[in-house]
């Protein structure tokens, strides 16, 4: 028995795909196999299929099974989703107050992830709200991590611990995330956005 999903059918044997959805599979796998910089040969080897089965599937002339994509998708470290049905740009919205939100133990400081890294980018975006009192001491991030901030609302001492420096509204700064760095409320109800840069 076949069972319709999302434009294929599958059954025990694999998939059975319209020429449209080959084609689509095909350009994901080389967009995939580009972003992470392998070579036919050593994608092929990873997955465990033949280089002339992948060749083919990178034409649009092969009709791939849920094996091969599977095994693909794990090699290239990516959601078989991302070869059936790959990403599209999207709108996202996030209202004050929504979003996931993790609080600091010792100081009146909440972040609330805004986006986080995708694959092939490394940043992620963070809204924070704070309250004047204890700091947010942060210890080193990865070596090579940057920060950038810019404040919305209020005053704070924000960078490396050794040196924070003051700011305010629309006030940005920049500073290495791998050596020990502070944010320090100065004003009632700071905001900031904040974007860690990884390497």
């Amino acid at each position: 028995m076949f069972v319709k999903a999302n434009n294929w059918t599958h059954g025990a044997n694999g998939l059975d795909t319209s020429a449209a959805l080959i084609t689509l599979i095909a350009a994901s796998i080389r967009r995939e196999r580009d972003r992470v910089g392998l070579s036919l040969t050593e994608l092929a080897k990873r997955a465990g299929i033949a280089k002339s089965t992948l060749s083919q599937l990178e034409s649009g002339a092969g009709n791939p099974s849920v094996e091969t994509l599977w095994a693909l998708a794990v090699a290239l470290g990516v959601p078989i989703s991302r070869l059936i049905d790959p990403p599209r740009p999207h709108v996202r919205v996030i209202r004050a107050g929504e979003g996931p939100v993790t609080h600091s133990e010792r100081a009146d400081y909440a972040a609330t992830l805004l986006a986080s890294c995708p694959p092939g980018a490394r940043r992620d975006l963070f809204r924070i709200d704070a309250e004047p009192g204890e700091p947010r001491a942060s210890d080193p991030h990865n070596p090579g991590t940057m920060e950038h901030a810019i404040i919305g609302r209020g005053r704070a001492l924000v960078g490396p611990t050794e040196g924070p420096v003051e700011l305010g509204p629309g006030d940005y700064i920049t500073y290495p995330g791998d050596v020990p760095h502070v944010f320090r409320a100065l004003e009632p109800q700071t905001t900031a956005v904040i974007v860690m840069e990884h390497v």
